[in-house]
């Protein structure tokens, strides 16, 4: 018997349980019936999690992967543009039904699946997650969480609207070495966090370059059309799927939008951060021919560092470095000369928090955190473990999302560990916010005497996250919400 449920429910939901178990074996003689026929609160005669995963190969199939990991997840449909690409899973999940167009599988499926895991491109996240959220499914969206940071608030506020258990894919919001690390600042062995620096070394893709000029023969496996969703239409070149749309601000978020979530979402664990109040860039710039500076503005740069500005919950201010395209900050005085910031299975990753007490590194996903005081090194042991672990730390996150899903949104969004409004969308906001720095940054305009200019240089863009605005500098608004292509509605 559950906690506070009375032997007369407990009765009533066995004999309806049995009833509808009963009636479906004898019918049909299949077993599993998604939650939602039930009604709210009710669970499956299978007690099972029906997932519809959207984007089947790539880092969605891996996800599609951990989530059967779980015995209450059932992989009941597939879907992928690219044939080639949903070969892996469509082997593994036999019997589950396959498509190419998920308006389609969500038009004629809604009634047969209970959550979705979204794992497309950037550019598509959105459209697709909100719709499955219009249908009252829970959902798990790969990170970053949007392309644009109207659809981040347009999801935070779909996920109170709707009732639904979200959870975005940065796993190591459910690692223990973020809850490690929350435990030793509020215990003080740092003082007061006044600085973070963050660096990667990605972009690992082309970046910083020209679209390419020539159009090839679409691959018969691959529907063109729906890759592009959203975005504008172009024609298909090589190279570009399955992994290096990433760099091409019409499909990915670059490296911040890469990494970002795994390295910047510790941060905003531990300091409980919001949304920025300040940003400032400075990009590295690209020479084609003798002292001639060539600008993509398609493509995000090789290499950037972007200054992000917080206010705390105290009224205190926080800065937050990041650096990407293997720049990184100025090395600790504690570590020793070939001592590496970073982790030994993680080269080019890593952050750092400065505090008046000390410093605190850590890794990709908040892993391997460690103090760079023998002092505070010495204290770490004897502090009681506050925050409750997730069961596989940062690999339990997806059998987290399958759990809450199965518990119902009242108590399962706060079971998971990247609840959209409270973290995911924030988190996201802040990513989004240094894109759109960055790609201010290199907005070019030309003056009355033909003279090439770029305004949105040294400028700090202060934004006003209740109104999705830069207040500064009203070029850069551009960037906080695009166009769909036609066809594809907005939401």
């Amino acid at each position: 018997m559950k906690p506070n449920q009375t032997s007369k429910e407990t009765k009533s939901n066995n004999s309806r349980r049995n009833f509808i178990k009963n009636t479906m074996l004898a019918a049909t003689g299949f077993y599993i019936v998604p939650r939602h026929v039930l009604g709210r609160g009710f669970v499956a005669p299978s007690d099972k999690l029906l997932i519809a995963g959207i984007g089947a190969g790539g880092k969605g199939g891996d996800d599609i992967r951990q989530f059967a990991k779980n015995p209450h997840a059932v992989i009941a449909y597939l879907c992928d543009v690219d044939d080639r690409q949903a070969e892996e899973n469509r082997k593994l999940f036999p019997k589950a039904k396959y498509y190419k167009d998920w308006r389609e599988l969500m038009d004629k499926e809604s009634k047969n699946f209970d959550a979705v895991s979204v794992g497309t491109p950037d550019h598509n996240h959105a459209i697709i997650t909100h719709r499955a959220m219009q249908l009252k499914k829970h959902v798990y969206v790969q990170k970053p969480l949007t392309h644009d940071i109207y659809e981040a608030k347009v999801l935070g506020d779909a996920a109170q609207k709707y009732k639904v258990v979200t959870q975005m894919g940065d796993q190591g919001a459910s690692g223990d070495g973020v809850r490690t690390m929350m435990e030793w600042y509020e215990a003080g062995l740092i003082g007061d966090i006044e600085e973070i620096d963050i660096w990667t070394n990605r972009p690992v893709w082309p970046q910083g370059i020209q679209w390419p000029n020539s159009s090839l023969n679409i691959p018969k496996e691959l529907d063109w059309d729906l890759w592009l969703g959203t975005a504008p239409q172009k024609d298909y070149v090589e190279n570009l799927v399955p992994f290096n749309w990433r760099g091409w601000w019409d499909y990915g978020t670059g490296a911040l939008g890469d990494m970002g979530c795994h390295l910047i979402g510790p941060a905003f664990k531990v300091l409980e951060l919001g949304f920025p109040t300040e940003v400032y860039c400075s990009v590295s710039t690209f020479y084609d021919g003798i002292f001639k500076q060539a600008f993509y503005p398609e493509s995000g740069p090789a290499s950037s560092a972007v200054h992000f500005k917080y206010q705390l919950k105290n009224g205190k201010e926080v800065k937050l470095n990041w650096m990407d395209g293997g720049i990184q900050p100025e090395r600790p005085e504690e570590l020793s000369i070939n001592e590496s910031m970073s982790l030994p299975d993680d080269k080019g990753n890593g952050a750092i928090f400065r505090g008046t007490k000390g410093k605190m590194l850590y890794g990709t996903y908040g892993r391997g955190p460690r103090l760079l005081s023998k002092d505070a090194a010495a204290k770490a042991s004897s502090i009681a473990q506050k925050y409750p672990r997730v069961p596989g730390s940062d690999s339990g996150h997806y059998s987290q999302w399958v759990e809450a899903c199965l518990a119902g949104y009242e108590k399962g969004h706060k079971m998971v560990s990247s609840p959209f409004e409270e973290y995911a969308v924030p988190l996201t906001e802040s990513i989004l916010m240094g894109n759109l720095a960055i790609r201010s940054f290199n907005l070019k305009t030309t003056n009355a005497e033909g003279k090439t200019q770029f305004p949105g240089r040294d400028i700090t863009l202060n934004w006003d996250a209740q109104n999705l605005r830069v207040t500064n500098f009203e070029a850069a608004n551009q960037f906080v919400k695009r166009t769909y292509r036609n066809g594809w509605g907005e939401i």
